[in-house]
């Protein structure tokens, strides 16, 4: 077990979700960006890195069918199936480290939030871009730390981004469509400033 799998496989199974900072009740602008697009409900969509966050749960509830949640940790989709019950059978799991992601499945959309600021050298970012310009046919969602967000989580170094950073990250294969800034508060009322981004597959 990599170093990195071994990490998110302990926080998952030691802490529950008001114990960690990315839990939201509602991810609202994960579905604002997603709706934006205006897919069929019958659109293929991965959350990369969805842990046990309830996106899922909302696109489900939106009517989505066609639903892929990637994360490197067994332990958290383990819990997000259990909260999901019988409708955990609707959704395609994959346990898998992004950089390691090899799919013959193209998506309509592929959304990311807070996993892409973790890889913090070269070929990790590498590997995750590539993996996106296999795997995207549509359009592509990235919520990152901001320059003005956190340096580290879960006891972890990321790398902060701002628009134009990530703009130029993304800018072999996709056209940014459309940024904003925000502030997420945490379970225990700290505040992360986030960077999320709307591309399309070019």
């Amino acid at each position: 077990m990599s170093e990195r799998k071994a990490h998110w496989e302990y926080v998952y199974a030691s802490k529950q979700p008001e114990e960690v900072s990315w839990t939201q009740d509602i991810p609202q602008t994960s579905l604002d960006f997603i709706n934006s697009f205006n897919l069929p409900k019958s659109a293929s969509i991965i959350d990369i890195g969805g842990g046990d966050s309830k996106l899922v749960d909302c696109l489900l509830d939106l009517g989505y069918d066609n639903i892929t949640v990637l994360d490197i940790s067994a332990k958290a989709l383990e819990k997000a199936k259990g909260r999901l019950g019988v409708r955990a059978e609707k959704i395609k799991w994959i346990v898998s480290d992004i950089t390691d992601f090899n799919s013959s499945e193209k998506y309509d959309v592929w959304h990311d939030r807070a996993t892409f600021h973790f890889l913090v050298n070269a070929e990790q970012i590498g590997k995750y871009l590539d993996s996106a310009r296999k795997s995207v046919k549509g359009y592509l969602v990235i919520g990152t730390f901001s320059a003005n967000g956190p340096k580290k989580c879960s006891g972890l170094e990321i790398r902060q981004y701002s628009e134009e950073q990530l703009d130029f990250q993304l800018s072999d294969g996709f056209q940014k469509l459309h940024c904003i800034v925000e502030d997420h508060v945490t379970p225990f009322d700290t505040i992360q400033n986030f960077l999320f981004c709307s591309f399309k597959k070019v």
